[in-house]
Formats: structure tokens, C-alpha cells, sequence
């Protein structure tokens, strides 16, 4: 039975599939290569897809939306057996890992973590709360979840002071309380297996970080991998009608279709697409507002990791 021995568990919109990817590079690294299985956290569950807690805040979405939401959640990992063939490839690799962001946040997953293997290694990377709940939103509107995208009411969507912790994709705020959620796994593993770094490493100084994240993780730490990509990086069409006519079926495209061939129409399309894609605005009082919320959880998570956090709550 092969089962890893270093996981990615956060936080979500911090830059966790970039690590994942550039990890996963190094010839004495495995990754699966599902990211996200999340089989700590819905381990022994049945997912319910269309009206249980799983599929909350989805009954007025589109149906694309909807499929798309129910597909991402329904490749969750469950059992045990499924869990360990995600592993099955693995030669003489000496990191074996995998990435879901969602154990950070969920309070079963570090139980289940040490029932299953208590000398794990952890990795978190964690970004300012208020900036991760904004790129949060940016996400969910980019795949239709989130149709307002308007960050100014992101306080009238949210109760994050309840304790329902089941992830809808719509936790932008309770998320990003760290301080809560490491305490649990500093309460239940060594210090010592738990490495963290801020979003600001990654976006700074990339290739430091995933070196460190080698000699962490025990494997040859000159090897270079490519850094310069980013992944996953969210945003949302600037101009709806525009996006509308290039990306789905209309008189235009087919008129496109005769006039063009299609090694000239394809890349031209993605080019304008790509232009037309960014984010919207993020008012600096609303940020300022979330900080405030956060200003307690930062100041405990800043002792707790050793980690100056002041900029944070600037």
C-alpha cells in the first residue's frame, strides 16, 4: 500500500497549483495527477450533487454552471481503495504528494490526516485574506458561480461567524481565518513537518521558494524547475456581449469560419479573448473592511508561524 508523504493543504487562491506544478517537474517528486482529491475531507462520505449542502447556493445558476460545479466536486476522492490507485504509479520517487487545498480548511481533515499517516509533511501557502477572498470571487464569477462579481457586497453574502464549514465555493470571507484552521494541525503534528510560506514568496522570489520546498521534502534541491508560468490565474470578461460573440455560436463566427482558415482564426480568437479578460474593481475601503475582521486571526497566525505579518494589515 502506497500512500503520500507530503500533502498541499492551502489555502485555496494562494498559488497552490503553481507549487503543485513546478513540484511536480523534479524526477524524485510524485504528484497524482488528480489535483484536488480532497480524500481527507469527504473520506466515508456520501456527496449529495443536487440538493445536500455540497451543492449549496447553486438553484438559480445557469445550467452549465451548475454542471460544471457538480462535475469538479463529484471527482472528490471517498474511499480508501480509490485514494491509494492515485498512488499506484509510483516507482522509486522519494516525495509522494498530493494537493487539496480544502484541508486546511475543513476540521476533519487533520484527524483523519494523522490517523492515516502521522509523519506526514505539510505545505501551506497563505496570502493576505481580504486579497484571497477578492481573487476568491474573481474565480467563482469566471466559471459563472459568482454572476455580480461586485466585491463591494461581498459582506451582505457571507455569515462567517456561523460554523458551517461545508464549501460551496462560497466562503470567500470564512476561508481566510488561518490562525483557526493551523491551530489544528500545530495542535496534532510536529512543528517541525509543517512548512509555510506567504503568497508573497511565491510572487517575489518563485524558484527560492520551490528550492526550499525541495530541501523541506528531502529530494535533490539544485534541480531547477520552470517557474515562469502561472497558473489558474483568475479573471472575468471585461466586456460581456464581446465575449458572448467569440465564444459561443453565432452568424459572425460562421461568416469567420468562410473568410478565415483556421490556423489564423483560432489563435486570433484566443488572442482577443485574452484581451478582453480581467477583473473587476476592488474598492480599497471594502478591503480595508475585511482586514479589520482578519486583524485578530492575523496577529495570533503571525506568532504562531513566526512570520511578520504587519504588512498585512496595512
Amino acid at each position: 500500500m502506497t500512500m503520500p508523504n507530503f500533502l498541499i493543504i492551502g489555502a485555496p487562491k494562494a498559488g497552490t497549483t503553481s507549487v503543485y506544478q513546478y513540484l511536480k517537474e523534479h524526477p524524485q517528486i510524485y504528484l497524482s495527477s488528480m489535483k484536488e482529491p480532497a480524500f481527507f475531507a469527504f473520506e466515508g462520505m456520501k456527496l449529495n450533487y443536487e440538493n445536500g449542502p455540497l451543492a449549496g447556493g447553486l438553484g438559480d445558476r445557469p445550467p452549465e454552471s451548475r454542471d460544471w460545479y457538480q462535475e469538479r466536486v463529484r471527482v472528490a476522492i471517498t474511499t480508501l481503495e480509490e485514494y491509494e490507485a492515485l498512488f499506484e504509479g509510483v516507482m522509486d520517487e522519494i516525495a509522494i504528494g498530493e494537493a487539496s487545498p480544502g484541508y486546511m480548511y475543513f476540521s476533519r481533515s487533520p484527524e483523519r490526516i494523522h490517523h492515516y499517516i502521522p509523519q506526514v509533511k505539510l505545505i501551506a501557502i497563505l496570502r493576505q485574506p481580504a486579497d484571497r477572498a477578492y481573487s476568491s470571487m474573481v474565480h467563482r464569477a469566471q466559471f459563472g458561480l459568482d454572476p455580480e462579481a461586485d466585491f463591494s457586497k461581498i459582506l451582505e453574502k457571507e455569515d462567517y461567524n456561523i460554523d458551517d464549514e461545508w464549501w460551496g465555493f462560497n466562503h470567500e470571507i470564512r476561508t481566510g481565518f488561518y490562525y483557526k484552521q493551523l491551530k489544528r494541525y500545530y495542535d496534532r503534528f510536529d512543528r517541525s513537518q509543517i512548512k509555510i510560506y506567504l503568497y508573497e514568496d511565491l510572487q517575489n522570489h518563485p524558484l527560492d521558494l520551490v528550492k526550499d520546498a525541495f530541501q523541506f521534502l528531502g529530494v535533490d534541491e539544485t534541480f531547477v524547475p520552470d517557474v515562469s508560468r502561472k497558473y489558474l490565474v483568475s479573471a472575468v470578461p471585461q466586456n460581456k456581449l464581446w465575449h458572448k460573440l467569440l465564444t459561443q455560436p453565432n452568424p459572425l463566427k460562421e461568416l469567420l469560419k468562410i473568410a478565415l482558415p483556421e490556423n489564423i482564426r483560432k489563435p486570433l480568437g484566443q488572442k482577443l479573448i485574452k484581451k478582453n479578460m480581467g477583473k473587476p474593481p476592488k474598492p480599497p475601503e471594502v478591503r480595508q473592511k475585511l482586514t479589520e475582521i482578519y486583524q485578530e486571526d492575523i496577529i495570533q497566525l503571525q506568532e504562531m508561524i513566526g512570520r511578520d505579518l504587519s504588512h498585512w494589515l496595512k
